[in-house]
């Protein structure tokens, strides 16, 4: 259960990162000589997700995509926050039953 609560805790992570990333490439696309980031990200071999945000020198703004990566950010983030709490579920149901056999 441990490593279940690490991975959706990882991917908790990497959606801030994302999400981070998509409203910094906005707040700053207007700005003379901005260079948008790009989140890369890689499994890790214990599970879980490992990203970063990309600096290469890529010009130009892309309202679009941010605004898309916001809206996938918020969806993961929602996504592994449930798997959070199911697993709390079921090490509270866990614990009740180790309980009332003890």
């Amino acid at each position: 259960m441990n490593n279940v609560m690490n991975v959706a805790a990882s991917g908790l992570r990497a959606a801030q990162v994302r999400l981070d990333n998509a409203a910094h490439n906005i707040a700053n696309a207007q700005t003379e000589g901005f260079r948008r980031g790009e989140v890369r990200a890689e499994a890790l071999a214990d599970g879980g997700v490992r990203a970063w945000i990309d600096k290469r020198p890529q010009a130009g703004a892309d309202l679009a995509a941010d605004l898309v990566e916001q809206r996938v950010a918020a969806n993961v983030f929602a996504a592994n926050l449930r798997v959070l709490q199911r697993a709390d579920e079921a090490l509270g149901s866990l614990g009740r039953l180790l309980d009332t056999r003890a």
